[in-house]
């Protein structure tokens, strides 16, 4: 009876010194505070590395060189991998993603909670609601916008993506210039939102910064599902077009891989 009493102790012991020791794991292993996130934007044509001055044809055989690429990147909401949402506050969510400006393409989001994230969205554009909170409502990104030539006018609205170049092709023998500007234009907002699932978990600590390498594909604006024929019309601002642009730009962006640094 006494061996019998001696190991029924033994064994709660060993029980409780396991659960005890597992809850030290878990405790040493809790995720905590806050940290930052850097959100990396590059640049790509089709399969290429977008490089400027180089000419690209598109599938309508038209051969097309690039000299502006920029466009809004707003409103970050990001999924944490128990499918929580963090929302990156606005005055904290909007940027000029500027090829030919290559510290804007590196977006940094302080003050995330720590955690494992899977999924962002973001938009593409300044969404209306903010929009309607008229000039004295967008804060500093007015002027910003103003001076990176992302707006028409305040009345006319903030252009959502610019891309320009030069292009030629079998109709059009010399050089002529084309330009694609999504926007406001009628009752066509034409704001356009992505939402983009990561390969690998990204890991935000405060000693962990994680970078999420997005690769945005400059073809897809003329070239992606809707076809843009330069040749019969370059200057693409609004209507019928400009909604097909808008609809291209759902295929425009993909996740690379993800830094855990």
């Amino acid at each position: 009876m006494k061996a019998k009493y001696i190991k029924i102790m033994v064994v709660l012991i060993t029980t409780l010194l396991t659960f005890s020791c597992s809850n030290d794991d878990n405790a040493s292993n809790e995720v905590t505070g806050s940290g930052n996130l850097k959100i990396e934007f590059d640049q790509v044509y089709g399969d290429a590395d977008f490089i400027p001055g180089t000419i690209y044809t598109n599938s309508n055989g038209e051969a097309v060189k690039i000299s502006k690429a920029k466009y809004i990147v707003s409103n970050i909401v990001l999924t944490k991998e128990d499918g929580s949402i963090v929302t990156v506050p606005k005055s904290q969510s909007y940027f000029i993603v500027d090829e030919f400006t290559s510290a804007s393409t590196l977006l940094n989001l302080p003050n995330i909670p720590a955690g494992n994230y899977t999924k962002i969205k973001f938009g593409i554009g300044v969404d209306q609601e903010q929009f309607n909170l008229g000039a004295a409502g967008q804060g500093n990104f007015l002027t910003t916008a103003q001076d990176a030539g992302m707006m028409w006018s305040w009345s006319a609205g903030y252009k959502f993506l610019a891309l320009e170049g030069m292009f030629t092709s079998a109709t059009q023998t010399t050089e002529a210039m084309f330009q694609v500007h999504t926007g406001q234009t009628g009752t066509n907002y034409n704001y356009a939102e992505i939402t983009l699932n990561f390969p690998d978990k990204a890991l935000v600590r405060t000693t962990i910064t994680p970078q999420v390498h997005i690769m945005a594909d400059l073809k897809q604006v003329l070239d992606g599902t809707n076809k843009i024929n330069l040749s019969e019309q370059a200057m693409v601002m609004g209507g019928a077009k400009l909604a097909l642009v808008t609809a291209n730009l759902a295929a425009m962006f993909e996740v690379h891989h993800v830094h855990n640094d």
